[in-house]
């Protein structure tokens, strides 16, 4: 498998098709492997990456936890990019790699065609804020004292995921399997660094109202952690767009994968064509009526 390197650490990557290119960045329950689907579908038109994030194997997994951060993590997707040649593309991140691929955007606009973020916000909402971070904490420990298999039971029947169990059994036991095998080290220090660090959606305002490159937000209606955080984007930022998947939870392109391809083929071909345009600011006044 090849590798590139960003900054001292390897990241195995695959890579497949021909054209415009598209980068796939995976969540953190899952590895390059979640974008298997999109791969299949896309690399006949497009140019598709994926790879695994610093943590995954066969992707180095750094000892200290000071080599993983948000914006480590925005940076690889640019390091990936560089090493393959690629000059822009179209970035699709799901959770964990929605979260980069939304920084990728705010950090890197000129290296972005469009950006698509599946199930961002988790951990956003001030409400709840303090008991993300205490469950995060909680499933550190796990990791480092449990190991994987046993520390993500609780994690594969959350509230966001329950709704691929019921719908995809078979794609759920697979989820499963494949989530048990990562490394507990690169999931603790990816918990530590990244997600228990990560800035809030909500105090990316400045950044995201200045936002020129093509958003597209897809979250599940019952993926209550990422509803509002997404609707917040849609308000604030005028290039984004939002998809809200119905009777869907967390990972929409595993739950609903035909449809999630379709959505985001027709916004990357909106945006190929040309045709994308970003919000109307008319829409955005406050009476019903037009101003005379």
């Amino acid at each position: 498998m090849p590798y590139v390197n960003s900054k001292g650490v390897r990241l195995c990557y695959e890579e497949a098709g021909r054209g415009t290119p598209i980068v796939f960045v995976h969540e953190f329950a899952d590895d390059m492997h979640s974008w298997d689907e999109q791969m299949s579908y896309f690399s006949r038109r497009y140019r598709c990456v994926a790879y695994n994030a610093r943590g995954y194997p066969p992707s180095d997994v750094p000892k200290s936890p000071s080599k993983y951060s948000q914006a480590i993590a925005t940076d690889d997707i640019a390091a990936v990019m560089r090493h393959l040649g690629i000059r822009k593309a179209h970035v699709i991140g799901c959770s964990m790699g929605g979260y980069a691929t939304v920084h990728f955007g705010l950090r890197y606009p000129r290296m972005a065609l469009s950006l698509t973020a599946v199930g961002v916000g988790y951990g956003s909402d001030p409400d709840k804020r303090a008991q993300f971070q205490k469950d995060n904490k909680v499933m550190v420990r796990r990791f480092l004292q449990l190991g994987t298999r046993e520390a993500i039971k609780p994690y594969q029947v959350g509230p966001s995921r329950v709704q691929y169990q019921n719908k995809d059994p078979r794609g759920y036991a697979h989820f499963c399997a494949e989530f048990a095998q990562h490394s507990a080290l690169g999931s603790a220090n990816t918990l530590t660094s990244v997600q228990g660090k990560r800035p809030t959606i909500y105090s990316l305002e400045r950044g995201l109202r200045r936002l020129k490159v093509p958003l597209h937000m897809v979250t599940g209606d019952e993926d209550d952690n990422c509803l509002e955080p997404g609707i917040f984007i849609k308000r604030v930022c005028p290039s984004a767009w939002l998809t809200v998947v119905p009777n869907t939870g967390h990972a929409v392109n595993l739950e609903e994968p035909d449809l999630f391809n379709r959505i985001t083929a027709e916004f990357l071909a909106q945006v190929d064509a040309g045709r994308w345009r970003p919000r109307d600011p008319r829409s955005l006044g406050k009476s019903t009526m037009a101003k005379r």
